[in-house]
């Protein structure tokens, strides 16, 4: 953010997960920074991807992009990213969009709360922002789904504004190159570094370049992430209540004028079955068809759910 200061302009850096007494500490087993800064450069340069939703100067495409690669590899978010800015291309359109069409877009993608909440994003940007995405990583985070990392790749990607954009290819470069060998490396100690190395003039090529070599560094190396405090072993999908629920919400926005809970029911029981998995039971039928209405995903009328 530039912020006027008797006359003078000056960089505020938007490094809102930092606390305010964190003073980076360059690990003594590492390279120099400067070192660092080079070769992530050079690997940036040799490594870059020509994706459509980068050197964007659209707020709303990049969150779109920063919302549908959370857990979610580059390669399917392509065509899911196109056809969704076509059909959604700015705020508004997605605010006066239903909710159901905006699930449908997202089947495939999986992880549906994300596109529940960027609709409730694009909600409320409607109604109390004129259409427009907040510029700071503070309004960002206060708008539905939208954590620190997100908020930070928005103004780093679209502003091109410094902020402290930690994600797992981030982390990934971070890890390989300046904490070899070492085990549960906390994030305390990468983010600090990370703000260190953002530049203040070009913060979005800086991130291009770690999010590529990232990427790289993980087709190569076993796991590389493993060695952060935070990482976690993904749980199976298959046969999971997130599978279930997934599976609910396809079958409900495929039924236009609605399906009866006992048909529901047992449309999930022969997709459970075809999967050489018992039936579901009838509590837990009920306790995920309850959340799913309560999280806004359908609806229920009378003894109908409908999208």
């Amino acid at each position: 953010m530039l912020v006027r200061a008797g006359g003078q302009r000056r960089v505020v850096f938007e490094f809102m997960p930092l606390m305010n007494d964190a003073r980076p500490t360059w690990p003594p087993e590492a390279p120099s920074k400067e070192a660092f800064v080079a070769l992530v450069r050079e690997q940036g340069r040799a490594l870059y991807r020509d994706l459509p939703w980068r050197n964007l100067d659209n707020p709303y495409a990049v969150l779109v992009s920063e919302i549908m690669l959370q857990q979610t590899q580059v390669a399917r978010v392509k065509g899911y990213w196109e056809r969704f800015m076509a059909l959604f291309p700015t705020l508004d359109a997605l605010a006066s969009a239903d909710t159901s069409d905006v699930l449908a877009q997202w089947q495939g993608l999986g992880y549906n709360r994300r596109a529940l909440a960027l609709k409730k994003t694009a909600d409320v940007c409607a109604a109390e922002h004129g259409g427009l995405l907040p510029e700071t990583v503070e309004e960002l985070v206060a708008l539905p789904g939208i954590g620190p990392a997100t908020a930070a790749g928005v103004v780093a990607f679209a502003h091109n504004r410094p902020a402290l954009y930690l994600e797992t290819n981030v982390r990934t470069v971070f890890l390989h190159e300046l904490f070899p060998g070492r085990e549960g490396v906390s994030d305390k100690e990468i983010a600090p570094l990370v703000a260190d190395t953002c530049p203040a003039d070009d913060a979005r090529a800086w991130y291009y370049a770690l999010l590529d070599y990232g990427a790289h560094l993980k087709s190569i190396v076993a796991n590389p992430s493993r060695r952060s405090a935070h990482h976690t072993r993904q749980s199976t999908f298959e046969g999971s209540r997130r599978q279930k629920r997934a599976e609910l919400v396809r079958i409900v926005l495929a039924s236009p004028e609605g399906i009866s809970a006992a048909e529901l029911a047992q449309r999930l029981d022969a997709f459970e079955q075809a999967g050489g998995r018992p039936p579901v039971d009838a509590e837990v039928f009920e306790s995920i068809t309850t959340d799913l209405v309560a999280e806004g995903f359908f609806r229920q009328e009378g003894d109908l759910f409908v999208a």
